[in-house]
């Protein structure tokens, strides 16, 4: 049975994945009345006396929103807030299972910027985090950048963060591998979306020697007349100069590959242009830009995909759990570079030897919330 077939009918089966519970029995006329009226008013009479104590006496403090709009789902595009919300439901059980967290899948009918904004900031009474999930590029940076200055809480967009996190851990222990400095490194990343761009933003930050940063137009420089504004401004802070290349030339004496885009876009011969033991992370999802069997073939040093049935899974899972532990635990209401790249560290240093074979701890390890949340909170 294939992993398609089955995941259709588990979900059928249960109706997905995620249910609510009560943390105490109601299963008698007492404590109903406590649960609710009459008694849960005393609770709510000291809340409105002091608005800070419903961390006291609710979940919330416990209690994030996954936010979506279903236009950049996995691989698959703008397939909707309906059809997105089988993936929010899925990070919402990883939260839980491996993390502890309560976080509530709200997926939304709205693309516009202004609206879901509002929306975040009307709902955040009810959660002590926001974790945005799978909105297109280029508004969910407007969107990330106005929730965090308008927000008192924590919101985190996995897709850009998440990924750029898991991505360097990935490349530190890759890196160990090939025996290979960062400072001497061409990195190579190929789409220019959410993922790319805050991927190169870190990298920049971990003082990776050469990057370049591609679209499906070609490499980002600031000569480009049709860049977005997300994309100027990354050309402007990393300085990319010069005439656009193609994904082969750009690839031409790379040591790293680092995909984020779509399926089946990286071929044998190009991998043959690169440096002696090229790293191959080929991330899309739920194909790869080159299967691994063909990436080794080519002459790749180590390889690692989105996917969990090929070894060196690079995927979020190892990031949002423990990131959202630790802000929550510690009441921080900002994510910065350093705590990333500290993030990054401690999922890396989970492995005492890395090989070809094994540069990242499994999804299902569970030192790997313990280690993120301590980076975090510390």
């Amino acid at each position: 049975m294939s992993f398609k077939k089955e995941s259709v009918d588990i979900h059928k089966k249960y109706r997905g994945k995620i249910e609510i519970k009560p943390k105490f029995n109601i299963n008698s006329r007492k404590k109903l009345a406590i649960a609710y009226t009459p008694g849960v008013a005393e609770v709510s009479k000291k809340i409105a006396k002091n608005k800070k104590e419903v961390d006291k006496y609710t979940n919330r403090a416990n209690q994030i929103a996954i936010i979506s709009d279903g236009t950049a789902v996995l691989g698959l595009g703008d397939v909707g807030p309906e059809a997105g919300l089988p993936v929010m439901e899925g990070k919402s059980a990883i939260f839980k299972s491996f993390a502890g967290v309560d976080a509530v899948p709200l997926c939304i009918y709205s693309k516009d910027v202004d609206e879901i904004v509002r929306f975040c900031k009307n709902i955040q009474p009810n959660f002590a985090g926001i974790n945005l999930e799978d909105i297109a590029a280029p508004r969910c940076f407007e969107i990330l950048e106005r929730l965090e200055s308008e927000l008192n809480i924590p919101v985190f967009h996995d897709d850009q963060d998440g990924t750029a996190i898991v991505a360097l851990a990935a490349l530190i222990n890759a890196l160990k591998v090939v025996e290979k400095d960062k400072e001497n490194i061409k990195v190579v990343i190929n789409g220019a979306g959410a993922a790319g761009i805050s991927i190169a933003k870190l990298l920049n930050d971990f003082n990776v020697g050469n990057i370049v940063l591609l679209d499906s137009k070609g490499s980002i420089t600031k000569n480009r007349s049709d860049l977005t504004s997300p994309k100027q401004e990354i050309a402007k802070l990393l300085g990319f100069e010069g005439k656009s290349q193609n994904l082969e030339d750009s690839l031409k004496q790379a040591d790293v590959f680092l995909g984020v885009s779509k399926g089946n876009l990286l071929k044998k011969d190009m991998i043959k242009k690169m440096n002696s033991k090229p790293i191959i992370f080929a991330m899309a999802n739920p194909d790869p830009e080159i299967l691994p069997k063909e990436a080794r073939k080519a002459g790749a040093a180590v390889v690692g995909t989105g996917r969990s049935d090929f070894d060196n899974q690079i995927n979020n899972a190892l990031v949002f759990p423990g990131i959202f532990r630790g802000l929550l635990d510690s009441k921080k209401s900002e994510i910065d570079s350093k705590m990333k790249i500290k993030a990054s560290f401690a999922i890396a240093n989970l492995i005492k030897k890395p090989n070809k074979n094994r540069i990242l701890p499994s999804v299902t390890n569970k030192e790997v919330v313990k280690v993120v949340s301590e980076a975090v909170k510390n």
